[in-house]
């Protein structure tokens, strides 16, 4: 295992030191006094001019000299997506802004309307009108619909928006696009993500439905959670986490009401988008999810 520590002196110093004893393969930022620190552990030492790297005396890359264990081959959509994940990680500074929206109503009006979604053939779920609210919001806040250009000095707006939503498949994760979803309803969204949900569960997912998408929702809220830092679709440049609603005490007018509380999580490249404008985002989508009648409105 490898791990950079900025700092070498302090807490910073200390973990890290701990990590290298413990068989990490540990890089540290570090001059004079903390050089001389970390030599004083015992720690073999490399490298100069500021950048240190601390090897461990007596460290194993190899979880077979120290127990049993079973070898298991990554999956093929695991290879692929870890690739593209790991990129992303490390090229894009991202920032998680957490905020919570009411989603009572929504899930009422979601009940209601039950009945004639299932007469369409449609499953109407909480996601489409989710899907619904960011289109609004994106429509609202553009910066969050773009992506910068190969020499990363120009932001390109997107005059369409794809909305790719993560499908957890027995495959592995998979990320199918909705493409032109501001030209949608809620029923029509509802019927792509049916849609394409169960041709990525199928494996008859194309490469062509996976691609083009300018903004992702991942969503943990049948599975469980408050809240997560869901990693950027590049070259998208920014992603909304959901996680599972659950009944809160709110206080109105004088006294606590139980209402329905969804947590959000989006990331977003720092890069492009500052923390004002991050704040701005997930506080326009909450007004949104709380006001669902207007998500249900034709679309022009």
């Amino acid at each position: 295992m490898r791990i950079a520590v900025v700092g070498a002196g302090g807490v910073g110093g200390g973990f890290g030191a701990a990590l290298a004893k413990a068989g990490a393969d540990v890089t540290f930022i570090a001059r004079g006094a903390h050089l001389a620190a970390m030599k004083s552990q015992g720690l073999k030492i490399q490298g100069g001019r500021g950048e240190t790297h601390i090897v461990p005396t007596e460290a194993t890359d190899n979880p077979a000299e120290v127990g049993a264990v079973d070898i298991v081959p990554l999956g093929r959509v695991q290879r692929i997506s870890g690739a593209r994940l790991h990129a992303s990680w490390v090229n894009l500074p991202h920032v998680t802004q957490f905020d919570e929206a009411d989603v009572t109503e929504l899930e009422q009006l979601r009940k209601a309307l039950k009945a004639t979604a299932d007469t369409a053939g449609i499953k109407l779920t909480t996601l489409a009108f989710i899907v619904r609210a960011c289109v609004k919001a994106l429509q609202q806040f553009p910066l969050f619909n773009t992506s910068l250009d190969a020499s990363g000095e120009n932001l390109v707006y997107k005059k369409y928006i794809h909305i790719g939503f993560a499908a957890d498949t027995p495959n592995g994760l998979l990320v199918p696009v909705i493409r032109d979803a501001d030209r949608k309803d809620i029923y029509e969204i509802a019927r792509a993500l049916g849609e394409l949900s169960g041709k990525a569960r199928s494996g008859k997912l194309t490469g062509a439905e996976m691609q083009g998408g300018s903004f992702t929702i991942s969503s943990l809220g049948g599975i469980g959670g408050t809240a997560f830092t869901p990693i950027i679709n590049a070259p998208e440049v920014a992603i909304l986490g959901v996680s599972r609603a659950s009944m809160k005490p709110v206080y109105r007018d004088d006294a606590f009401v139980p209402r329905m509380i969804l947590p959000l999580s989006l990331s977003y490249d720092h890069r492009v988008i500052d923390g004002a404008n991050g704040a701005r985002f997930t506080s326009c989508l909450a007004k949104i999810i709380a006001d669902p009648h207007t998500l249900t409105e034709a679309v022009p």
